[in-house]
C-alpha cells in the first residue's frame, strides 16, 4: 500500500464485530456478510464502521482498528451493548451472530479471515 492509498478515503467499509467467539453478520440481497457502508464526508473508517453497525443492526460498537490490505476497508469493532436498540434498518431475522470458524470459511477478505482465525475470546 502506498502513502497515497493509505490517505485516501475508502469507498466502502466493512465492520468486523466479534463477541463471545462469534462474528456479527447481516443479510443483504440474500447473502450473509459483514455490515458495510459508505463513509460520510470526512468520516474515518472507524467512525463509518460504528455508524453502519448501529444503523443496520441497532448494536452500539466502537471501531477500534483498521485491518491492513483489505478492499473494501475492514475495521475491527468492539461490542458496547449486548442487546440492539430499536430502529435498526434490518429486521431481526436479517442479523445473526455466527461462529468465527464458520464465518471465516465464507467469502470474506483474506485479512479478515486471518484476523478471525487468530482471534481468541477474552
Amino acid at each position: 500500500m502506498t502513502i497515497d492509498q493509505a490517505d485516501a478515503s475508502p469507498s466502502s467499509v466493512q465492520a468486523v464485530t466479534v463477541y463471545d467467539g462469534q462474528v456479527l453478520l447481516v443479510q443483504r440481497q440474500g447473502d450473509w456478510s459483514l455490515p458495510a457502508g459508505t463513509p460520510e464526508p470526512a468520516e474515518t473508517p472507524e467512525a463509518t464502521a460504528a455508524r453502519v453497525v448501529y444503523e443496520l443492526t441497532g448494536y452500539l460498537v466502537d471501531g477500534s482498528q483498521t485491518l491492513r490490505d483489505t478492499a473494501p476497508a475492514a475495521v475491527v469493532c468492539q461490542l458496547l451493548t449486548e442487546s440492539p436498540s430499536d430502529g435498526a434498518a434490518l429486521a431481526p431475522e436479517q442479523i445473526r451472530w455466527t461462529a468465527i470458524e464458520q464465518a471465516a470459511g465464507t467469502g470474506l477478505p483474506e485479512a479478515v479471515r486471518t484476523y478471525l482465525l487468530g482471534h481468541r475470546p477474552v
